[in-house]
């Protein structure tokens, strides 16, 4: 993570609302609807849903993508549900998270370390096609090495491979948000 994180970029509000997922952005008017019901932030105090949209209007990009807040949605949407204006912030969330990866705010061996994508141990595979019948998503796949492997980008770090895998060749770090949810003993 070698980019600076305390210059501001004025138009780092218009890069959000075009990505896919930000178009909703400027519907917000900070009720804090979204802080309010959201899970996470009531675990982990310093993630606020409504801090992170004054964020990307004060254009504090550097700042928020090199940041490990776009990794602590959980996706749930129960922000979606209560805002008043439709603004989607889980899909913002998401936004943000694929911005961060396009220009190299963090990489897939990243996401792999903080706990947000699986990784398969390919010495350890067998190729039984197991992760690939039970993910929901339909993320693991075969490789021509007949070796499966997990796309980090699209990974939901669900675990569902990780445990169902029977040569427990797939890994799952600990995520730091767990980590943190933990000390608060929740």
């Amino acid at each position: 993570m070698g980019k600076p994180v305390n210059s501001l970029n004025p138009a780092f509000n218009s890069e959000v609302i075009a990505a896919p997922g930000g178009e909703n952005l400027n519907n917000c008017f900070s009720c804090g609807a979204c802080s309010g019901i959201c899970p996470v932030s009531q675990a982990i105090p310093q993630f606020d849903p409504r801090k992170i949209i004054h964020m990307i209007r004060m254009g504090m990009k550097d700042r928020l993508l090199g940041s490990d807040f776009l990794w602590y949605c959980s996706g749930c949407k129960s922000c979606v549900f209560v805002c008043p204006q439709d603004v989607r912030f889980a899909e913002i969330m998401g936004a943000l998270a694929q911005l961060a990866l396009n220009e190299g705010y963090v990489t897939e061996q990243d996401l792999v370390a903080k706990g947000k994508a699986a990784q398969v141990e390919r010495d350890l595979c067998v190729a039984c096609l197991t992760c690939v019948r039970v993910c929901p998503w339909s993320i693991p796949q075969i490789d021509k090495q007949g070796v499966a492997v997990i796309d980090a980008e699209t990974c939901r770090a669900c675990g569902i491979c990780v445990e169902e895998c029977p040569a427990q060749a797939i890994m799952l770090q600990k995520s730091e948000d767990e980590r943190l949810i933990a000390a608060c003993g929740i």
